[in-house]
């Protein structure tokens, strides 16, 4: 019998356990989490307003919920507290490595490093209660933030920051975020790209919900709008982008209202400082950009200041090395063919790697699908020579024995039930459990 290790819980580990079961009828496949909860970037980086993505849980629920697939959280691998790569692999016939990007892109430039400069990562793990942020007040005193970027990671921070506890309430938000947010005195969100709106990487649906924020007024500049060449006739462009461009056409085509809050979308503008104010951030100072005729832009020496209190860079994802496994620097992912690890040259027997840490940090959540199935055909091609090697029928006694007490799925489940409990007594529906005390407190409540 096959046995398998599928290392992180996200939307790439579950589809590779899911592809692993439907393609083979009997191996059977663990699913281990750093975290005491599944799910990864659905549970934490999913945007707490946008239900509809957030139900995919579901979907993935189903997964781990197989009888041939079993959860184990809290199973830290790598580093110095972690069971060693080598180890795992002695415990199972293959693993496969589905750890995302772990961390985000800096800006490189001046004061990037000011207090009230912040990734826009941060400010979701925050706001999303992963228990590995750390409290911090991030719109204390602020009137204006400018968030770096035009993704839809972009666009979601800039949502936040301009929704009001009337819209919050009934999320899963943690209630210190809410609370903090509630009493936010943001006035002004500007989102910044250094290129034109036909090449924003934020899909139609995520810009559109902008406009239909309560007394929330979305500002574009026609005139930054027209230095892109594809600006004045868009019919070229691939649908989504053209889509873009007509939504913010619509709105640079609206007179200013009098709304209370304001969006302030602005485009070919490179950040090339922060600058201090009171020993903090109080602006970013912009090097206005034009297009290079080669899909990039080029500086023109014309700069501009936008007050910030706060700043939040969404400049993108990278991959970390894992301790034990080989890495490439330069694309932030594991060396592989077709899923398989590459390690000097060679394909290693047994194992395997699948989503950002396999791609680089591309795609939306169903990319994964098809990337966790070339994987899974990979390792099942592999698997005749696999199942030669003997492995524990049941690793879990090593993994205690190595000072790791699994989070099995009944864990899970009493931590759901705390995180309800706990909305209820809020006057709120479920509300997140925010830190690793409470987290596997509530775990450990579940019947043995």
């Amino acid at each position: 019998m096959l046995r398998v290790a599928v290392v992180g819980s996200g939307p790439s580990g579950c589809y590779t356990a899911q592809s692993l079961i439907q393609q083979d009828s009997e191996v059977r496949v663990d699913v281990l989490d750093r975290l005491p909860c599944p799910y990864g970037l659905v549970r934490y980086g999913v945007a707490p307003d946008h239900e509809k993505i957030k139900s995919l849980q579901g979907n993935l629920r189903t997964v781990l919920e197989h009888d041939r697939v079993r959860f184990l959280g809290g199973v830290q691998i790598g580093g110095p507290r972690g069971l060693p790569v080598d180890r795992l692999r002695e415990l199972y016939h293959a693993v496969v490595y589905c750890v995302g990007a772990a961390t985000d892109r800096h800006l490189g430039i001046p004061g990037e490093d000011l207090p009230g400069s912040w990734s826009a990562t941060e400010f979701v793990s925050w706001y999303s209660a992963h228990p590995d942020s750390a409290p911090a007040d991030f719109v204390h005193e602020v009137r204006s933030a400018v968030v770096i970027g035009v993704g839809n990671v972009a666009v979601d921070v800039t949502r936040m920051l301009a929704r009001g506890a009337a819209e919050l309430s009934p999320t899963d938000m943690p209630q210190a975020a809410l609370t903090t947010l509630a009493a936010s005195r943001v006035t002004d969100v500007h989102m910044v790209g250094r290129r034109g709106p036909s090449q924003a990487r934020f899909t139609t649906k995520e810009l559109r919900e902008l406009g239909g924020l309560p007394d929330t007024e979305v500002a574009v500049d026609r005139a930054e709008l027209a230095l892109d060449p594809a600006y004045s006739d868009p019919s070229g462009l691939p649908a989504p982008q053209r889509r873009n461009v007509e939504v913010l056409r619509g709105w640079a085509d609206r007179p200013p209202g009098d709304a209370a809050r304001h969006i302030g979308l602005r485009f070919f503008l490179r950040p090339v400082e922060l600058l201090a104010e009171e020993g903090r951030v109080g602006a970013v100072r912009f090097e206005r950009t034009v297009p290079d005729g080669h899909g990039g832009v080029t500086g023109t020496g014309r700069f501009e200041d936008i007050e910030a209190q706060l700043v939040l860079r969404s400049v993108g994802y990278r991959g970390v090395p894992l301790a034990g496994l080989p890495f490439d620097a330069r694309t932030g992912t594991v060396p592989n063919e077709e899923g398989r690890v590459v390690r000097d040259g060679l394909t290693s027997q047994g194992e395997y790697v699948s989503g950002w840490i396999k791609r680089g940090p591309t795609g939306v959540i169903g990319t994964n699908r098809p990337c966790a199935k070339e994987t899974a055909t990979s390792l099942l091609a592999d698997a005749p020579v696999l199942v030669r090697r003997d492995v524990p029928a049941d690793p879990v006694a090593a993994l205690r024995a190595a000072g790791i007490e699994p989070v099995a799925w009944a864990g899970w489940q009493a931590i759901e039930r705390a995180e309800a409990e706990l909305g209820a007594s809020l006057g709120r529906s479920v509300v997140k459990l925010a830190d690793w005390d409470s987290l596997l407190t509530a775990a450990r409540t579940a019947a043995p």
